[in-house]
């Protein structure tokens, strides 16, 4: 299983990470990385003995196919006594649409959402580096919050540059300007609060506490316990480039109701891009690469794949149906041939 996260090459840095980007045009490459804010790793189960492998953030290999019970994040930003009320409220009442979410956006939050971003990521189209914005911090986090919570806040374009693929192709990462990064990490932190407690337990693509390896863990699980002939590995095309804005908007509707949130995550969608320095508007797809971007696929595949795959196999399949999702790749496990391929 590979993940959907995209960083360009740069020479390793204290965590290890490497990058490599290129500039769309021939002979040009740029120092880029992916910015998303940092995912704690997974505790054992409630109940579960910890294993060895408990220590490099992974639980015992266990099949998950339930609804998530992810706990809030721990290594990031920290989740305030207010937003554990959000989680309790989405757990308790799933028909929930949440009016007033945009005031737990506070200076506090910003704060910790810019220690979450990745100290030596590419700045984007305002050039904006991480250590710099640290400089007077605690003034431009205090005006950042202001033209949030007045509707000042303007969100930039994404500086688009272009990753190579296995096969030879490339793939179009954006980069987000700081402000945008940090804003976008504070929103993910909120919303998580409601998503966490609808996502389905066979969901392990970029959210907290999940990774990898839990992935193949189930994977595993499933193949060695249960009647599993078929086996179907199937990746979405160009899931992120394509994803339809006014349906994403509609699923979001489902839960958020607040309209300022709403409307932050339109200016994201419709900033657009900037390439060779001309700015290219966005219609569709949400930008590789952008730290909101994840939880956008999430919420998006949670309503057109996992609750349709999860009916389906509880109501049309004939037999043993297991279903492991990481992003936009999935690999539905069937004892019967015909209904692997329907998944």
């Amino acid at each position: 299983m590979h993940e959907n996260r995209e960083t360009s090459v740069v020479p390793a840095d204290s965590t290890g990470r490497t990058a490599k980007a290129q500039s769309h045009k021939a002979g040009m490459h740029a120092m880029e990385e992916s910015d998303r804010g940092e995912v704690p790793m997974n505790q054992p189960n409630k109940g579960v003995q910890a294993p060895a492998e408990a220590g490099e953030g992974r639980p015992r290999p266990k099949e998950n196919t339930g609804q998530s019970h992810t706990p809030p994040a721990q290594n990031g930003p920290r989740v305030s006594q207010g937003l554990s009320g959000v989680r309790r409220a989405a757990r308790e009442r799933k028909q929930e649409r949440f009016t007033t979410l945009l005031h737990h956006l506070n200076v506090d939050l910003l704060k910790d959402s810019y220690y979450a971003l990745q100290r030596k990521a590419a700045p984007g189209v305002d050039g904006m580096r991480w250590q710099e914005y640290g400089d007077g911090l605690a003034d431009r986090l205090a005006d950042l919050h202001s033209r949030i919570h007045r509707g000042a806040y303007r969100a930039q374009p994404s500086r688009r540059v272009y990753i190579p693929k296995a096969d030879g192709k490339q793939r179009p990462l954006g980069i987000a300007s700081l402000e945008d990064k940090i804003v976008q990490q504070a929103v993910v932190t909120i919303l998580n609060q409601v998503y966490e407690v609808d996502f389905r337990g066979f969901s392990y693509g970029f959210r907290p506490g999940r990774d990898p390896h839990q992935a193949l863990d189930a994977l595993n699980v499933g193949i060695a316990r249960k009647r599993v002939n078929w086996i179907l590995d199937a990746d979405i095309k160009g899931f992120f480039d394509h994803v339809s804005h006014e349906w994403l908007e509609k699923f979001l509707q489902h839960r958020i109701a607040d309209s300022r949130v709403l409307r932050l995550i339109q200016k994201w969608m419709k900033a657009g891009v900037l390439e060779d320095g001309e700015r290219l508007e966005t219609e569709q797809g949400t930008p590789q690469g952008a730290v909101i971007s994840p939880l956008l696929a999430n919420v998006y595949l949670h309503y057109v794949f996992d609750l349709w795959a999860e009916v389906w196999r509880e109501k049309v399949a004939t037999g043993d149906m297991i279903v492991v999702r990481y992003a936009d790749d999935r690999a539905p496990r069937a004892q019967r041939a015909a209904e692997a391929q329907c998944v």
